[in-house]
């Protein structure tokens, strides 16, 4: 099973920016993802991309659309998430995640009959008003 490591949480105020990475031990997957989960709150979907060379597939929950940006470095098996703009209402926990199929990452927190194959431990973003 892939072992995924995130870096890069911390604290900022409201409209700061924060990069986040995602190293994974091996390339098992064909898509990364993240997430994020406040407590007491369920997993939500944040975006997910396709690590195949000619697949541009990317994906992004509404609420962040224009201000983060997911991306990816094949010969590093790392994913990243450029946080921008960012507002309290984004201070969570960010996990990210890897898969064979990307659809499985975008649809793993709404379909119960779906997992993925790797989760990573997380890593704490607060965002201060």
């Amino acid at each position: 099973q892939v072992q995924l490591v995130e870096s890069g949480g911390g604290s900022v105020q409201a409209g700061g920016s924060l990069r986040l990475s995602c190293v994974a031990s091996a390339r098992t997957f064909n898509a990364m993802g993240w997430f994020r989960q406040a407590p007491g709150k369920e997993r939500e979907f944040v975006a997910a991309l396709s690590f195949t060379w000619n697949d541009g597939s990317i994906y992004y929950t509404d609420s962040v659309k224009g201000r983060f940006t997911i991306s990816r470095d094949n010969a590093k098996n790392t994913v990243y998430l450029q946080m921008n703009s960012l507002q309290p209402e984004d201070t969570d926990i960010y996990y990210c995640a890897a898969d064979p199929k990307l659809h499985n990452l975008v649809v793993v927190t709404t379909d119960k009959d779906v997992n993925v194959e790797g989760w990573g431990q997380g890593t704490l973003v607060t965002v201060s008003s």
